[in-house]
């Protein structure tokens, strides 16, 4: 089964990652494991602006996998 991607999901390396946006506060953060990872920053960057909160993006190896944290900042 394939799965397509809602528009608050990302999809940097053709796997769906959901996020959960509403639940996520200022200060929270989480860890995106993907490859690419300049695109993944892109559709973060997108969401954000579609949101109104700003967030900010540090590429990162966690647990031994390569990939972004993302914190809330507003």
């Amino acid at each position: 089964m394939v799965q397509i991607p809602r528009l608050d999901d990302l999809h940097p390396d053709g796997v769906r990652i959901i996020i959960p946006w509403d639940g996520m506060k200022v200060g929270m953060s989480v860890f995106v494991p993907c490859v690419n990872t300049a695109l993944a920053e892109k559709q973060l960057s997108k969401i954000a602006a579609r949101r109104k909160i700003s967030m900010q993006v540090q590429e990162r190896i966690e647990d031994g996998r390569f990939g972004l944290r993302v914190w809330r900042t507003l």
